[in-house]
């Protein structure tokens, strides 16, 4: 199996068929987020990338998003239409409705987004509504946050049947996933520019118009409590969709879009603090040789002032990543997939020993016909296979450095703010995300200690002034729901809730 990691060996620009965990056919080897790391490490001086600030707000001014919505459009009747009855391979004990459609968020280009949405399994008229977004950027949130992490479903090895995730997030929450953007899995465009070009700006606009659309279409979510959630380059995505909500929001005097908090997870944040602690984590964990480490300390400069990187730099991250080709670098622990094949009948499952080969079958199931039927899925027959991460869009052209100022931006208008790290990642380790929130310079509000979880270590967390909660979970790469996946359900209940993690084993 090609390894994931090869990316640290090529210099890439941000996407160039990149992807967060996975590229089409289910080969783990390149990661988005990474992509935006080393381009940021090996093209100092490319130039090509506008890495200036987010911000939306002059992107957002001239839509008129009510045009969006189609005077014609019998939004009951577009729902109804979307509605699933049963998905091929599906479990017969299915309770909960879901859904999968088309919301078009720009109409003169054409442009439209695909999501997937599944209802609480129960209370789901009371329950929060989350948003899931996966990263890359160029992934799919249908590829891995819906079957392969928290959705309802996981697929066999035999990439025809599914099986129940007895630790979905619709526990917790109305769960929605979006294909973003245009050129993501079954997401389209009718201008081809669309889909060729992407970049932050565009991406948190057509989501915003997305949201708007979709609660047209689902009104007794309007007014419901509602959070973005998301994972690697969502760090990017979920911020500046907040940042974008609470703009219009404030611009139109009222509540439009009733967003309470946001979490994300091993998230790209701050590119100087993710570069500089992933080979702190890689040196802390002898991934990496102390020497390798002292030389990038010594030649490295990862600041946005420095536009050129050294010989000498360039040598010792090239050492790095002869060390690193031959692991799963976004779970330094975990074993490589050794057999891509489908089987016949399906492999028994696992929630503790999720099968590293997984994302071969979401792959092989997803492409099916009849399943994209059922899900109302590729209506205009895009002229590729469906990718879990996009090889159709060529260049990304903005990506701000860091979104630190939109993480104070949203915690100075009160949002809930939960980051969380998967402990065994290599990719953006938790000492990136602990250096990057050591920018914030927040004052420190409850001190690092374990949380709990069935008597057992679940991992660490801390709080801070301005309603900011870290916490790692153990044992968790950077899919955090996959490696952990009851340990990430304990996290959203009590991130959605509002509520302190376990401070103690006892069990009450």
């Amino acid at each position: 199996m090609e390894n994931k990691a090869i990316m640290l060996i090529f210099p890439l620009l941000i996407l160039s068929s990149s992807c967060f965990v996975s590229q089409s056919y289910g080969k783990k080897v390149k990661n988005g987020a990474f992509s935006h790391l080393y381009n940021e490490i090996k093209s100092k001086n490319a130039g090509s990338i506008d890495r200036s600030h987010f911000s939306a707000i002059s992107q957002t001014n001239h839509y008129n998003y009510s045009d969006h919505f189609g005077a014609d459009d019998d939004q009951d009747q577009m729902k109804e239409r979307d509605r699933i009855e049963r998905l091929p391979g599906q479990p017969s004990d299915v309770r909960f409705k879901h859904y999968g459609g088309y919301v078009t968020v720009d109409r003169p280009a054409g442009r439209a987004l695909y999501y997937y949405f599944v209802e609480a399994h129960k209370s789901h008229n009371s329950l929060p509504l989350l948003l899931w977004l996966n990263g890359g950027p160029g992934c799919s949130s249908l590829a891995f946050g819906a079957m392969t992490e928290i959705g309802p479903f996981r697929v066999h090895s035999d990439g025809k049947t599914l099986y129940k995730n007895k630790y979905a997030w619709n526990h917790a929450a109305n769960t929605l996933f979006l294909e973003s953007p245009v050129g993501v899995g079954f997401s389209y465009s009718n201008t081809t520019t669309d889909v060729e070009t992407g970049g932050d700006r565009r991406t948190a606009i057509d989501n915003y118009n997305f949201l708007l659309n979709w609660l047209e279409r689902f009104p007794k979510y309007k007014n419901r409590d509602f959070f973005i959630a998301g994972e690697s380059y969502a760090g990017h995505y979920v911020p500046q969709l907040a940042h974008t909500i609470l703009h219009h929001n404030k611009k139109g005097g009222k509540t439009i879009i009733n967003l309470k908090g946001i979490i994300i997870g091993n998230a790209l944040m701050n590119d100087e603090t993710d570069i500089k602690g992933m080979y702190e984590y890689l040196a802390s964990h002898a991934i990496i040789s102390d020497e390798t480490w002292k030389q990038i300390l010594k030649h490295c400069d990862f600041s946005d002032k420095n536009t050129h990187l050294s010989d000498e730099c360039n040598e010792a991250t090239d050492d790095a990543a002869a060390n690193t080709d031959a692991i799963d670098i976004y779970n330094i622990y975990a074993p490589l997939c050794s057999n891509s094949s489908l089987t016949h009948n399906p492999k028994n499952t696992s929630e503790i020993d999720f099968d590293p080969c997984s994302d071969y079958y979401v792959q092989a199931y997803l492409n099916r016909h009849d399943v994209q039927q059922a899900l109302h899925a590729n209506i205009t027959k895009i002229p590729y296979q469906w990718q879990a991460c996009s090889d159709v869009i060529g260049k990304w052209v903005d990506s701000p450095l860091t979104v630190i100022p939109l993480l104070r931006e949203l915690l100075a208008n009160g949002l809930r703010v939960w980051i969380y790290s998967g402990d065994t990642d290599g990719m953006i380790p938790v000492t990136s995300t602990k250096n990057t929130i050591e920018v914030l310079k927040l004052p420190l509000k409850t001190p690092w200690h374990p949380w709990y979880l069935g008597g057992q270590v679940g991992g660490y967390t801390e709080e801070y002034e301005g309603n900011l909660t870290f916490a790692t979970v153990r044992g968790a790469g950077h899919q955090v729901p996959t490696d952990q996946p009851a340990r990430a359900l304990s996290l959203i209940m009590h991130f959605l809730s509002g509520t302190h993690l376990p401070n103690s084993s006892i069990i009450h």
